[in-house]
């Protein structure tokens, strides 16, 4: 009897021995966790990061696709001024490595923040009616989500504006031409055809975002990375500290892989019907 088909991302039927072998060594490594003391209690210490990992990654993706939205909105806006901003924003963004970036607005860009806002509340600070905001008000871990999003808001403001461009100008012509207004347009024409475009890419940001969210623990943000760190650091076991959090992020990763292609299947099998 012939082995099953199913698609790759090569669009040929065959069948998925690469996840097969994923899925082994996924379990065999769990069972290796849960006999082995040394790894369970790694993985327990780990695993305690996970909630923060998850938190930083959602709503630095969520905050940075509705800005990048908002940049790519401008960079296909009929004010030549609009479009300069965003491409001179993508272009300084994309040029300058997350590490970097983090740094600058974690030691930088917040204390600025603070100092703007003071200056603008400073009627009412000093008619007493609220304090002045400190340094220490923002969080390291909100400092690192406000440059998730804007390091990652450049490159999908970029997937957003070659979703839109992909769309047929004629169709948008007879959007125009039944008397829809540019929201409409937008809404029940354009956006619904660039998403088949947006998504493989957007997914794409969004795992690498997982990944990218592991630097936030150069912050002391306890997430898995950074519970990681701290354990090998007092117990010496690097070897088991790290190879647990590499299992995490690929668990993580590869799932979310996994869902992102059976979307994308959905959406393809939704468009024949």
């Amino acid at each position: 009897m012939a082995a099953p088909q199913s698609s790759d991302m090569s669009g040929k039927g065959d069948y998925p021995w690469w996840l097969v072998a994923l899925v082994v060594i996924a379990v065999s490594l769990a069972a290796v966790i849960i006999s082995n003391d040394i790894f369970s209690e790694v993985f327990t210490v780990v695993f305690k990061g996970l909630g923060v990992t998850v938190f930083v990654t959602l709503m630095g993706f969520v905050l940075a696709t509705t800005l990048g939205l908002g940049i790519a909105l401008m960079a296909l806006s009929e004010h030549s001024s609009l479009r300069q901003i965003a491409r001179f924003y993508t272009e300084v963004i994309r040029g300058v490595p997350i590490l970097v970036l983090l740094f600058y607005i974690a030691f930088v860009g917040a204390p600025g923040l603070v100092v703007a806002a003071n200056f603008i509340s400073a009627p009412l600070i000093s008619a007493g009616w609220m304090e002045p905001v400190v340094v220490r008000d923002i969080s390291l871990m909100w400092r690192a989500i406000l440059a998730l999003m804007i390091g990652y808001s450049a490159f999908i403001a970029e997937v957003f504006r070659a979703g839109i461009l992909s769309v047929d100008k004629g169709q948008v012509e007879a959007a125009k031409a039944l008397g829809l207004s540019r929201y409409q347009r937008f809404r029940l024409v354009i956006f619904p055809q660039a998403i088949r475009v947006i998504l493989p890419p957007l997914g794409n940001d969004f795992i690498a975002m997982v990944k990218d969210s592991s630097l936030v623990s150069v912050l002391g943000v306890a997430d898995i990375t950074q519970m990681g760190k701290v354990y090998a650091s007092g117990s010496f076991r690097f070897f088991e500290t790290y190879s647990i959090v590499a299992y995490v992020y690929l668990v993580l990763t590869i799932g979310l892989s996994l869902g992102l292609r059976g979307l994308e299947r959905r959406l393809r099998r939704a468009e024949q019907r």
